[in-house]
């Protein structure tokens, strides 16, 4: 399992934590293409079915780069958590996806 940041979440709120700023919408962007050798890779690996390792492996590539970025995007605001997150994905043209990762930027303290 990658490393998370650990006060992100799907949720709109973290338990044991109180917000106390929103910063507002913070994202990250790739745009990534699959290369004819590895489209010919993956071809091949159709062909015996299941789990297409090289998509796979290039789609989680480019979510944890987007969710990095969206972090460094939401520090640069002085935010501490992000809340809300979630993920897009957009064809824009045959072989070209867009990703993109995207929440709410807030700061958050501890409640004892």
């Amino acid at each position: 399992m990658s490393q998370t940041h650990p006060l992100t979440t799907t949720a709109f709120e973290l338990p044991g934590y109180r917000t106390t700023k929103s910063f507002g919408v913070v994202r990250g962007i790739i745009v990534r293409s699959r290369s004819v050798i590895g489209n010919i890779g993956a071809s091949i690996q159709s062909i015996f079915g299941g789990n297409i390792t090289l998509y796979t492996n290039l789609c989680e590539r480019a979510r944890e780069d987007t969710f990095n970025q969206m972090l460094t995007h939401a520090g640069e605001l002085g935010a501490n958590a992000v809340i809300g997150v979630r993920y897009d994905a957009t064809e824009i043209a045959p072989g070209i996806t867009e990703v993109l990762c995207y929440g709410t930027a807030v700061f958050v303290e501890k409640i004892n």
